[in-house]
């Protein structure tokens, strides 16, 4: 049986909210400098375009991984590990875009063209292809998503959430070619969704409100809309707006701050603030800056990254001075765990 639970704010007025309004960032420690060592060919349409990567780990043959981005303009791409282009799916203007096993979904948004539906595929472990399957539309106008599996009941969910703060979760269930989607909760999380990430270690959902912060969840469908602060972008906070990419690999938690070109970093278990890195540019890839989407794993990827990649959206790709259509940049992941332990 499908259910929901709405939480609405009421309306403060303006002298209520110039007064609560969040202070400016303080000045942060410097960053930590990474550097790259492949960068994805750019994606096809020029302007702010690219956006979000998900990495694919092949289950038999590491180095055949696959990263799967998203051209918001109109395309979901698919690269190997050397940052070639190995398919192109046009009509598709993802955000965002997450997987679990072989099962991909992108939130087609509706800002850029889409019609803020969710868009689920199957990769073929063969020939590392995406095949659609079905579109979803939402509650939510989608714009952002993760997924998630139960570690209790083994089921797969999915998070699509809007700029209008809506969030949903989506229970699927694939069998064959046949997508059965059913909505088991919906509320309201504040102002402007879209980065999130679904955490199986900890039962957890974390979520980028990109002018506060990121909160965290229950990710389980039963958990309520309760909720605790990991960092904020307020005074004592870490990240500068917008708050953007969440992703966790090993023991550690990251986060786009976008607005200070660079990445927070926590500790899985206990939340805590550990620093934050930069990718700088390098010889072989220039640095990731404005960023929205990452995504990272300590899974080997073969020879290239055998001990795992972190990779990010750039959202000016070029030498400094210069600006190309955007890609996304890989980072061993080693690069960055040596500096935070």
């Amino acid at each position: 049986m499908s259910f929901a639970i709405t939480v609405r704010r009421a309306a403060l007025p303006a002298a209520v909210l110039a007064a609560l309004a969040l202070p400016a960032a303080p000045a942060h420690a410097a960053a930590a400098s990474v550097t790259a060592t492949v960068e994805t060919a750019p994606v096809s349409h020029s302007g702010d375009a690219a956006d979000d990567p998900a990495i694919w780990v092949h289950p038999t043959d590491p180095a055949k991984s696959v990263v799967v981005a998203t051209d918001k303009k109109g395309a979901l791409e698919v690269y190997d590990m050397t940052g070639a282009r190995i398919q192109r799916i046009t009509g598709d203007y993802g955000n965002n875009v997450d997987l679990r096993g072989n099962i991909v979904v992108s939130a087609d948004d509706e800002a850029a063209g889409g019609a803020g539906a969710m868009h689920v595929y199957r990769i073929d472990p063969t020939t590392r292809q995406l095949k659609r399957l079905r579109d979803i539309p939402t509650e939510v106008t989608a714009h952002g998503i993760c997924l998630y599996t139960s570690p209790a009941s083994g089921k797969l969910y999915a998070f699509p959430n809007s700029t209008s703060g809506r969030v949903e979760q989506w229970e699927l269930a694939v069998d064959g070619d046949a997508v059965t989607a059913t909505s088991v909760r919906l509320w309201d999380a504040g102002s402007a969704i879209e980065g999130c990430y679904a955490d199986e270690t900890t039962g957890k959902l974390y979520l980028g409100e990109e002018d506060v912060g990121v909160w965290v969840y229950g990710a389980e469908p039963t958990a309520g809309t309760g909720r605790t602060p990991l960092d904020s972008t307020g005074s004592g906070g870490h990240i500068t707006a917008d708050t953007e990419g969440i992703t966790a690999a090993g023991n550690r938690i990251y986060v786009s701050s976008q607005g200070s070109n660079d990445f927070t970093v926590y500790d899985r278990s206990t939340r805590a603030y550990l620093g934050r890195f930069a990718v700088s540019g390098g010889t072989a890839a220039d640095d990731c800056e404005d960023t929205d989407g990452i995504d990272a794993t300590a899974a080997d990827l073969g020879p290239a990254f055998p001990q795992g990649v972190f990779i990010c959206q750039d959202g000016s790709n070029g030498a400094p001075g210069t600006s190309g259509n955007q890609n996304f940049k890989f980072v061993p992941l080693q690069r960055i765990t040596a500096r935070f332990g």
